[in-house]
């Protein structure tokens, strides 16, 4: 079984292309932050980068709406593929191809949202002050 379901951020607009064949394919960032197990320990700012890809018709969808800080989920599998480098070497790349993306928030909110993953205008809580 090859399912992959991911929610994060866009770290940059996606890339909206067409293939040789005529095919659109949208390529983009996720920025998924990492959570632990156990209440007493800290996120630490652990986020992971993912690549995503979109193809057809999804791509478009996802090239005409989607921006940098953009908050969505993407449920897709995971592919890795080989090419070699300019300088002859084989590379591999690990990548998640999207079949699903949910729009998470609003155009507007990913506009006000800086990479920290809140709002600019949130209010400031002290730890003291958080019930859990």
């Amino acid at each position: 079984m090859n399912k992959v379901q991911l929610i994060g951020r866009l770290t940059k607009d996606p890339q909206l292309h067409t293939t040789q064949n005529g095919y659109a394919v949208a390529t983009f960032t996720l920025a998924v932050d990492r959570r632990f197990g156990k209440k007493d320990e800290t996120q630490g700012g652990s986020t992971d980068f993912i690549p995503i890809v979109a193809w057809r018709k999804l791509a478009e969808i996802v090239g005409a709406n989607l921006v940098k800080g953009r908050r969505v989920g993407i449920a897709g599998r995971m592919q890795v593929r080989t090419y070699a480098a300019a300088d002859g070497t084989l590379r591999y790349m690990t990548e998640v191809v999207a079949d699903e993306v949910e729009f998470l928030d609003k155009k507007q909110d990913a506009a006000q949202t800086f990479a920290g993953g809140l709002p600019l205008d949130a209010p400031v809580v002290a730890d003291e002050d958080v019930p859990f």
